[in-house]
């Protein structure tokens, strides 16, 4: 089966476009969740560059679960936890005890959630910069 890497890290980094232009157009909660998108997928493609494959959407966990030679810095992980919170809560208006999650989100939350999820690409970038890598 073809190794789908690639794929995979193309999307993120469009993701983040997406982020981007959602956060310049004032579309806060979509910026933040296209964010945690880019960096979940960024995070998958090195998992399967790395020749695994992983199940989930917990950005933190994904990059906890990479080989252990891959060092991965403990900021990052913490980067990647404030991207978790923007997983459903920018979707769902039950995800707050009032309000349409538009109304919970503005350009404090989706700079710094474009500027984690840039981190997180860029670490999966310069990772599978390297070639592929035997399991």
């Amino acid at each position: 089966m073809a190794n789908r890497a690639q794929d995979w890290l193309k999307q993120a980094e469009r993701d983040l476009e997406v982020a981007e232009a959602a956060r310049q157009a004032g579309w806060h909660e979509w910026a933040c969740f296209a964010a945690q998108q880019a960096a979940e997928k960024a995070v998958k493609a090195l998992h399967l560059h790395l020749g695994q494959e992983v199940w989930g959407h917990v950005v933190a966990r994904l990059l906890r679960e990479l080989p252990e030679r891959v060092h991965v810095p403990e900021e990052l992980i913490q980067k990647a936890q404030v991207l978790d919170g923007f997983y459903i809560p920018p979707r769902y208006p039950n995800s707050h005890p009032e309000g349409a999650p538009f109304e919970h989100f503005g350009p404090l939350q989706s700079e710094e959630a474009v500027r984690y999820a840039r981190e997180v690409v860029a670490f999966a970038r310069a990772q599978m910069a390297h070639g592929p890598r035997d399991g």
